[in-house]
């Protein structure tokens, strides 16, 4: 990883609340063919990507006045990191972090304790805030309060998939075990499970709100006993 300095980036990087962001080296960010693209993207392009590239930066009084907006600089770094995080190198990075703990584990109980990578919902900046993905149910989840109000665009899409496709030796088993509802020592029924306005599995001979009438076969057709159905559902028997 990078050496810090007295650049923005270094500031940035290293506020708490940004405790998932890696640092880009400057070689990447100045670099014209890693930055294709931004220009369209963030306004004042070039003197936002001047001002973070600064090697001195004023931590107590922030950008000089004209100088940049504080969130276009964001926006621009995020939308960078983003990119460079997805090369052999930032992927480098990232693992150091993943190994660390510092993105935080998953919240499933059965996933006992496994680390969890941030993801964004999308590519573009500003829609949605970062999500944490976690490689062993393969689901996302919030973040720690402290970084749940990042932009999800600042890791995009792709990067958990890419992650474990250049280091597949740090993919998980999936969970062995999944939580079986019970009362009083006994599993319920799939039935019990289901909201009653839900469609029953195919092949069901046990009709709900949404489900179609069907006509009479004759006039001495019997009613359908609600109270068995009730009963039925909540796995209990009459016979």
């Amino acid at each position: 990883m990078s050496k810090p300095d007295g650049s923005w980036i270094n500031w940035f990087v290293n506020l708490q609340a940004n405790e998932f962001l890696c640092r880009v080296p400057y070689e990447y960010a100045r670099d014209k063919f890693n930055l294709t693209g931004l220009e369209t993207m963030v306004s004042n392009f070039q003197d936002t990507l001047d001002a973070i590239l600064d090697s001195e930066f004023n931590t107590e009084y922030g950008f000089e006045d004209g100088e940049t907006h504080p969130e276009k600089a964001e926006q621009l770094y995020g939308l960078i990191h983003a990119r460079y995080i997805l090369t052999r190198r930032g992927i480098a990075d990232m693992c150091v972090k993943y190994q660390r703990g510092d993105f935080g584990i998953c919240p499933r109980i059965y996933c006992n304790g496994q680390v969890v990578l941030p993801l964004g919902l999308t590519d573009r900046i500003g829609e949605s805030h970062v999500k944490v993905y976690c490689p062993r149910c393969q689901d996302i989840y919030q973040p720690n309060a402290r970084c749940a109000l990042l932009d999800g665009a600042m890791f995009g899409c792709s990067f958990p998939h890419m992650f474990f496709m250049q280091l597949p030796h740090l993919l998980p088993e999936p969970p062995s075990e999944k939580y079986t509802p019970r009362i009083y020592g006994f599993k319920l029924h799939k039935l019990a499970l289901m909201p009653p306005s839900a469609e029953l599995p195919a092949g069901s001979d046990y009709p709900t709100a949404n489900s179609p009438k069907k006509e009479l076969a004759s006039a001495n057709a019997k009613p359908v006993d609600s109270n068995r159905l009730t009963k039925r559902r909540y796995n209990f028997s009459l016979d």
